[in-house]
């Protein structure tokens, strides 16, 4: 997955030799712009600048404003922590360190499309979202993002989906029903006949319907 990964950061890099302060190859200019997104010089506490810096790090420090990133499933809580039996609710004590880190302002961001480790994924919002109090929690979307909240649970067997089709029907795709109204792919399995689609309807929540019937077309 490390390899993975690795290509897909390559494959991401933007090479412009003229915006280089020294002149140096493409491979030089990777490692280097790879050794400044790892964060190894950290400011101190006190200084003004942005702190990147991992959940467990941050225990016992606090600052006005927090981002907490990647809050899907599948990341966080991670897809480990979903199979094995007590790290689900470790993996929350350590949601709960992150966002009591924020003395005035807190961000949570999840992505609704990610690349990961060579694949297109359409994760869906974390499970720790819902959690919180619909009150507490001032939605904003991109331009283009979906419709749909991110407090309501997609959860699934299968965290992450990829982007592979079924009967033209693909995960992520916004579909409408004739009696549920629009809603977003969010799990595909079956094959032919057996086909299944689960689709995350705006009005109506999650429902898994038999493809062969469902008469879904593109919204």
């Amino acid at each position: 997955e490390n390899i993975e990964e690795l290509v897909t950061a390559a494959r991401g890099f933007d090479y412009y030799q003229s915006e280089l302060e020294i002149p140096m190859d493409e491979l030089t200019a990777f490692l280097t712009h790879a050794a400044l997104e790892a964060g190894e010089g950290q400011a101190a506490e006190w200084d003004d600048c942005v702190q990147m810096m991992t959940m467990h790090s941050s225990k016992g420090l606090e600052f006005p404003l927090v981002f907490i990133v990647g809050m899907e499933e599948g990341l966080f809580p991670s897809q480990r922590s979903l199979e094995e039996e007590g790290k689900l609710e470790e993996e929350r004590r350590l949601c709960y360190v992150g966002i009591t880190r924020a003395r005035e302002q807190l961000v949570l961001s999840c992505a609704e499309h990610r690349r990961l480790y060579g694949q297109d994924l359409y994760p869906s919002p974390s499970r720790f979202i819902s959690e919180i109090p619909d009150n507490l929690i001032n939605e904003v979307r991109g331009k283009h993002a979906s419709s749909f909240k991110v407090s309501t649970p997609l959860y699934k067997t299968s965290s992450y989906a990829t982007a592979d089709a079924v009967n033209g029907i693909y995960v992520g795709q916004l579909v409408s029903h004739k009696k549920f109204g629009e809603g977003m792919v969010t799990n595909l399995e079956g094959s032919g006949s057996h086909a299944r689609v689960q689709v995350n309807f705006k009005h109506e929540g999650s429902k898994w319907l038999v493809m062969a019937y469902a008469n879904l077309s593109p919204a």
